[in-house]
Protein backbone atom coordinates (compact mmCIF):
# COMPACT_ATOMS: atom_id res chain seq x y z
CA UNK A 1 0.00 0.00 0.00
CA UNK A 2 1.97 3.04 -1.02
CA UNK A 3 -0.10 6.16 1.26
CA UNK A 4 -0.33 9.70 -0.62
CA UNK A 5 -0.61 12.73 0.84
CA UNK A 6 -1.71 15.61 -1.80
CA UNK A 7 -1.03 19.25 -1.27
CA UNK A 8 -2.65 21.90 -3.28
CA UNK A 9 -4.36 24.96 -2.65
CA UNK A 10 -7.00 24.04 -5.83
CA UNK A 11 -9.73 22.61 -3.98
CA UNK A 12 -11.23 21.10 -7.36
CA UNK A 13 -7.65 19.98 -8.15
CA UNK A 14 -7.68 18.04 -4.84
CA UNK A 15 -10.95 16.89 -5.09
CA UNK A 16 -10.15 15.85 -8.46
CA UNK A 17 -6.94 14.19 -7.37
CA UNK A 18 -8.10 12.45 -4.17
CA UNK A 19 -11.23 10.91 -6.26
CA UNK A 20 -9.31 9.59 -9.15
CA UNK A 21 -6.17 7.86 -6.71
CA UNK A 22 -8.80 6.71 -4.20
CA UNK A 23 -9.92 4.12 -6.82
CA UNK A 24 -6.66 2.41 -7.05
CA UNK A 25 -6.16 -1.03 -4.55
CA UNK A 26 -2.58 -0.34 -3.65
CA UNK A 27 -2.58 3.54 -3.21
CA UNK A 28 -4.38 5.04 0.14
CA UNK A 29 -5.03 8.77 -0.34
CA UNK A 30 -4.19 10.05 3.09
CA UNK A 31 -5.90 13.13 2.88
CA UNK A 32 -5.28 16.74 1.28
CA UNK A 33 -4.15 20.09 2.07
CA UNK A 34 -4.57 23.39 0.81
CA UNK A 35 -0.81 25.00 1.83
CA UNK A 36 3.09 24.12 2.39
CA UNK A 37 2.46 24.67 5.86
CA UNK A 38 -0.62 22.14 6.47
CA UNK A 39 1.78 19.54 4.40
CA UNK A 40 4.17 19.78 6.90
CA UNK A 41 2.32 19.71 9.98
CA UNK A 42 0.62 16.60 8.34
CA UNK A 43 3.62 14.48 7.88
CA UNK A 44 4.00 13.56 11.57
CA UNK A 45 0.74 12.76 11.62
CA UNK A 46 0.00 10.63 8.50
CA UNK A 47 3.34 9.83 7.60
CA UNK A 48 2.78 9.65 3.89
CA UNK A 49 5.30 7.64 1.40
CA UNK A 50 4.45 9.92 -1.66
CA UNK A 51 3.63 13.96 -1.36
CA UNK A 52 1.88 15.14 -4.29
CA UNK A 53 2.84 18.83 -4.61
CA UNK A 54 2.00 22.15 -5.92
CA UNK A 55 4.77 24.33 -6.56
CA UNK A 56 2.67 27.59 -6.55
CA UNK A 57 0.76 28.30 -2.78
CA UNK A 58 0.01 31.11 -0.70
CA UNK A 59 2.35 31.50 2.29
CA UNK A 60 5.13 28.77 2.37
CA UNK A 61 5.36 27.57 -1.81
CA UNK A 62 6.07 24.11 -3.05
CA UNK A 63 9.92 24.83 -2.79
CA UNK A 64 10.37 25.53 0.75
CA UNK A 65 8.62 22.47 1.78
CA UNK A 66 10.93 20.80 -0.65
CA UNK A 67 14.20 22.61 1.51
CA UNK A 68 12.52 21.76 4.80
CA UNK A 69 12.05 18.15 3.55
CA UNK A 70 15.57 18.07 3.29
CA UNK A 71 17.33 15.84 5.69
CA UNK A 72 14.29 14.91 7.84
CA UNK A 73 13.99 10.79 8.44
CA UNK A 74 10.66 10.85 7.57
CA UNK A 75 10.64 12.47 4.94
CA UNK A 76 8.06 11.44 1.67
CA UNK A 77 9.38 11.18 -1.62
CA UNK A 78 8.04 14.34 -3.61
CA UNK A 79 6.13 14.18 -7.04
CA UNK A 80 6.00 18.01 -7.77
CA UNK A 81 2.41 18.54 -9.57
CA UNK A 82 2.18 21.82 -11.32
CA UNK A 83 0.89 24.36 -13.74
CA UNK A 84 4.96 25.79 -14.33
CA UNK A 85 6.91 24.36 -16.83
CA UNK A 86 9.80 26.78 -17.24
CA UNK A 87 13.32 25.02 -17.23
CA UNK A 88 13.49 27.10 -14.05
CA UNK A 89 11.01 26.02 -12.42
CA UNK A 90 12.12 22.20 -13.09
CA UNK A 91 15.88 22.89 -12.19
CA UNK A 92 14.99 24.40 -9.08
CA UNK A 93 12.41 21.51 -7.52
CA UNK A 94 14.90 18.50 -8.93
CA UNK A 95 17.73 20.63 -6.80
CA UNK A 96 15.02 21.17 -3.85
CA UNK A 97 14.98 17.33 -3.96
CA UNK A 98 11.95 16.53 -6.17
CA UNK A 99 11.85 12.88 -7.42
CA UNK A 100 9.30 13.52 -10.14
CA UNK A 101 7.94 16.41 -12.13
CA UNK A 102 4.62 16.20 -13.43
CA UNK A 103 2.12 18.76 -15.31
CA UNK A 104 -0.85 19.46 -14.21
CA UNK A 105 -2.49 17.97 -17.68
CA UNK A 106 -0.57 14.85 -17.36
CA UNK A 107 -2.94 11.50 -17.73
CA UNK A 108 -3.84 9.06 -15.03
CA UNK A 109 -1.51 6.58 -16.40
CA UNK A 110 1.30 8.53 -16.16
CA UNK A 111 0.77 9.91 -12.49
CA UNK A 112 -0.04 5.82 -11.80
CA UNK A 113 3.29 5.52 -13.37
CA UNK A 114 5.17 8.04 -11.74
CA UNK A 115 3.91 7.43 -7.74
CA UNK A 116 5.01 3.70 -8.25
CA UNK A 117 8.06 4.88 -9.88
CA UNK A 118 8.85 7.05 -7.44
CA UNK A 119 7.95 5.44 -4.36
CA UNK A 120 10.53 2.34 -5.74
CA UNK A 121 13.05 4.78 -5.27
CA UNK A 122 13.47 5.82 -8.84
CA UNK A 123 12.57 9.26 -10.40
CA UNK A 124 10.16 10.00 -12.90
CA UNK A 125 10.29 12.89 -15.69
CA UNK A 126 8.29 12.96 -18.77
CA UNK A 127 10.06 13.33 -21.98
CA UNK A 128 9.21 16.92 -22.11
CA UNK A 129 9.73 17.78 -18.34
CA UNK A 130 13.63 15.46 -18.54
CA UNK A 131 14.74 17.54 -21.71
CA UNK A 132 14.26 20.58 -20.47
CA UNK A 133 16.16 19.56 -17.46
CA UNK A 134 18.70 18.33 -19.28
CA UNK A 135 18.84 21.69 -21.84
CA UNK A 136 19.01 23.52 -18.00
CA UNK A 137 21.58 21.30 -16.55
CA UNK A 138 24.05 21.54 -19.45
CA UNK A 139 24.28 25.63 -19.25
CA UNK A 140 26.57 27.15 -17.38
CA UNK A 141 24.71 29.12 -14.48
CA UNK A 142 24.80 32.39 -13.92
CA UNK A 143 26.38 34.12 -10.99
CA UNK A 144 24.74 35.88 -8.33
CA UNK A 145 25.86 38.93 -9.99
CA UNK A 146 24.65 38.04 -13.24
CA UNK A 147 21.48 36.96 -12.05
CA UNK A 148 20.76 40.66 -10.25
CA UNK A 149 21.85 42.19 -14.15
CA UNK A 150 19.46 39.98 -15.80
CA UNK A 151 17.36 41.17 -13.93
CA UNK A 152 17.95 45.02 -14.75
CA UNK A 153 17.86 44.18 -17.89
CA UNK A 154 14.81 42.77 -18.38
CA UNK A 155 13.61 46.06 -16.81
CA UNK A 156 15.23 47.99 -19.55
CA UNK A 157 17.79 49.06 -18.42
CA UNK A 158 20.89 50.64 -19.88
CA UNK A 159 24.86 49.49 -18.74
CA UNK A 160 25.28 52.65 -18.20
CA UNK A 161 22.01 52.55 -16.03
CA UNK A 162 23.16 49.50 -14.38
CA UNK A 163 26.43 50.58 -13.89
CA UNK A 164 24.56 53.45 -11.69
CA UNK A 165 22.63 51.03 -10.29
CA UNK A 166 25.10 48.53 -8.93
CA UNK A 167 27.52 51.48 -8.02
CA UNK A 168 29.97 49.47 -11.16
CA UNK A 169 31.42 50.97 -14.20
CA UNK A 170 29.85 51.04 -17.71
CA UNK A 171 32.89 49.25 -18.72
CA UNK A 172 32.24 46.00 -16.25
CA UNK A 173 28.16 46.34 -17.06
CA UNK A 174 28.99 45.46 -20.11
CA UNK A 175 31.40 43.06 -19.56
CA UNK A 176 28.71 40.86 -17.14
CA UNK A 177 26.14 41.32 -20.31
CA UNK A 178 27.94 39.83 -22.72
CA UNK A 179 29.42 37.33 -20.20
CA UNK A 180 25.17 36.45 -19.69
CA UNK A 181 24.48 36.71 -23.57
CA UNK A 182 27.35 34.28 -23.65
CA UNK A 183 26.22 31.95 -21.05
CA UNK A 184 22.53 31.95 -22.74
CA UNK A 185 23.67 31.14 -26.00
CA UNK A 186 21.62 34.38 -27.80
CA UNK A 187 22.94 36.94 -29.69
CA UNK A 188 22.09 40.13 -27.93
CA UNK A 189 20.88 41.37 -24.38
CA UNK A 190 16.99 41.41 -26.17
CA UNK A 191 17.57 37.62 -26.92
CA UNK A 192 18.49 37.30 -23.43
CA UNK A 193 15.75 38.94 -21.99
CA UNK A 194 13.31 37.13 -23.71
CA UNK A 195 15.32 33.62 -23.44
CA UNK A 196 15.42 34.54 -19.29
CA UNK A 197 11.62 35.48 -19.63
CA UNK A 198 11.08 32.27 -21.30
CA UNK A 199 13.17 29.59 -19.00
CA UNK A 200 11.92 31.72 -15.86
CA UNK A 201 14.96 33.00 -14.83
CA UNK A 202 13.59 36.43 -14.23
CA UNK A 203 9.69 37.60 -14.05
CA UNK A 204 8.52 40.81 -15.49
CA UNK A 205 6.74 42.56 -12.33
CA UNK A 206 3.56 44.18 -12.60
Amino acid sequence: MIRVLIADDHPVVRAGLSSMLGMYPDLQVLGSVASGEDALASLEQWKPDILLLDLRMPGIGGLDVLRALKGRADAPKVIVLTSYETDEDIYRAVEAGARGYLLKNTSETEMLSAIHAVHGGRRFFPPSVAARLVERLARASLTARENEILELLAKGLTNRQIGNALHISEHTARNHVNSIIDKLGVSDRTEAVITALQQGLVMLQP
